[in-house]
């Protein structure tokens, strides 16, 4: 294979458009995994934060103390275990085989694609549009 038929399909690749994510779908997940510490509308205020040495963050308000930037990169890493939470007594998420599978690219903070999988890319959509 030539030098210019690897770089056009290199090129091509990186040029294509990065997968969709459904915030439907991460509202359904957020709802069903994550709901009950971290509160209905993601407060911090779920029923079982009170049982909880360290409180669940208001992930409301992630852009706010990010300088209006949602953190995509690091939201990612904690939901899909690359950012360990020692508050969880394990990597997050405590669902972890729920959140595995069909990995997808989603684009972060730099404008550069990361991958994760479809749940955690739908969640993390779902997460940056509760921003207040």
């Amino acid at each position: 294979m030539t030098l210019a038929l690897r770089l056009s399909l290199v090129l091509g690749c990186l040029a294509a458009p990065l997968a969709a994510q459904d915030a439907e779908e991460g509202a359904r997940l957020y709802q069903q995994h994550c709901a009950t510490c971290h509160g209905i509308d993601g407060a911090g205020d779920g029923p079982m934060a009170p049982a909880l040495i360290l409180q669940p963050p208001d992930l409301t308000a992630l852009a706010a103390g990010n300088d209006g930037v949602f953190p995509t990169t690091r939201v990612a890493m904690r939901v899909d275990g690359r950012d360990p939470l020692v508050s969880h007594g394990s990597p997050m998420p405590v669902y972890g085989p729920f959140f595995e599978g069909d990995d997808t690219a989603i684009k972060v903070e730099t404008g550069q694609p990361m991958m994760t999988s479809r749940p955690v890319a739908d969640l993390v959509a779902y997460l940056e549009g509760i921003q207040e």
